[in-house]
């Protein structure tokens, strides 16, 4: 099943670290002393910037009919497999984000806030506090003389997948199999990155495990990513391998994820990803060692046909061979198309169609009914706002 994850005391600290970071300035460079042109009007400030920090935010919101029609008994009347925008026949709210950002300068802070489906989700506890509203919270430092290298502390979403938590960067409204059931969402701990050279960026990352503030064992989980940028394409590879089963270190989880991304046109864009998975746990007592595992691959094709509009298609195999992720061992294959409009005001909808299938009666239908198959229809409206757009 998808790992819980445990969240405490982070927000207090990270606030104390924020107005720290908030607090430095610098002074304007002396004039020359040769006369000079006068200089063009500096830019109005933006009503979404106070001084040097960013707000910036959006509401996720979605309608979806699933052709199964599971009731709220059945399995609480949810799209089987889908992460976010799961609930079914009914209006939702997706997500609610606020985001608060200071570029690093060379220290800086980044905090995202969320609210709605997707925070029950990423945080299923049902004795909610401040920190369980938490997406991200970290500070970042770029010291000069490091020569780009980047520092960030503090709880970050993971490295791997080609799709993120908002659906407004993502190309398609669900998100896949892959992103639900195959990666984690977030980490907390140290994250680096350098530029090795002009187009290959390398990091390190030293984390709690996979979606933990708190270790759940007391061992830690290892990050190396490792990302590749050309014009027309770029090449992401991510390794994470630490033990994850609570209260032992004896038994580690490893994750491979790799993601191909090409533009080879400004109006077409796809993307490749592949992602494996194994769980180890621990030889105790009469339960022997076992190991599980899960993998996939990906595909997106996004075509920006017009301005304003945009169609793209996904599809994907996902094998779940022990049903360590999904609770059930079966093969799974979804393919989706999703049509988008962009307003001007900082807005979008989309339209979805999605059909999953799996090689067993994984999904509901009705009250008491499983079979093999689900199709679903989806509206959704993102409205955004931010100084960049």
């Amino acid at each position: 099943m998808k790992i819980k994850p445990v969240s405490r005391g982070l927000f207090g600290v990270l606030l104390c670290c924020s107005v720290a970071a908030f607090a430095q300035t610098q002074s304007a460079p002396a004039p020359a002393a040769a006369p000079s042109p006068a200089p063009a009007p500096a830019p109005a400030p933006s009503v979404w910037s106070v001084g040097s920090l960013d707000f910036s935010g959006l509401v996720d919101g979605y309608y979806s009919y699933n052709a199964n029609r599971p009731s709220n008994a059945a399995n609480g009347q949810v799209n089987d497999l889908y992460n976010f925008n799961d609930k079914t026949d009914q209006f939702n709210l997706a997500m609610a984000k606020l985001t608060i950002n200071h570029n690093p300068d060379p220290v800086g802070v980044h905090v995202d806030l969320i609210f709605g489906r997707a925070n029950d989700i990423m945080h299923p506890s049902t004795d909610k506090n401040t920190d369980s509203y938490i997406e991200q919270a970290y500070i970042s430092a770029t010291p000069p003389k490091w020569h780009g290298t980047e520092l960030d502390f503090g709880q970050f979403v993971t490295s791997a997948g080609a799709e993120v938590i908002e659906a407004m960067n993502d190309w398609n409204y669900s998100r896949s199999i892959l992103f639900a059931w195959a990666i984690p969402y977030y980490h907390f701990g140290i994250r680096t990155s350098t530029p090795v050279t002009k187009s290959w960026t390398a990091g390190v990352q030293v984390v709690n495990g996979w979606n933990n503030v708190v270790a759940n064992n007391g061992g830690v989980t290892v990050g190396l990513t490792s990302l590749y940028t050309k014009p027309k394409y770029n090449w992401a590879l991510n390794y994470y391998v630490g033990p994850q089963n609570t209260d032992t270190q004896k038994a580690y989880r490893n994750l491979i994820d790799t993601t191909l991304n090409l533009t080879p046109t400004p109006k077409f864009s796809a993307y490749l990803n592949y992602d494996y998975g194994q769980n180890h746990t621990d030889a105790s007592g009469a339960t022997p060692e076992s190991s599980a595992h899960w993998q996939g691959f990906a595909g997106d094709l996004h075509e920006q046909f017009l301005p304003k509009q945009a169609l793209s298609f996904r599809g994907e195999f996902f094998n779940d061979s022990e049903g360590y992720s999904t609770g059930t061992t079966q093969q799974l294959k979804e393919v989706t198309a999703t049509y988008e409009y962009k307003w001007n005001a900082g807005a979008l909808t989309r339209v979805e169609y999605r059909r999953d299938w799996s090689d067993q009666p994984f999904f509901h239908k009705g009250d008491t009914g499983m079979v093999d198959a689900q199709s679903t229809l989806t509206v959704a409206f993102i409205a955004f706002f931010g100084p960049k757009r």
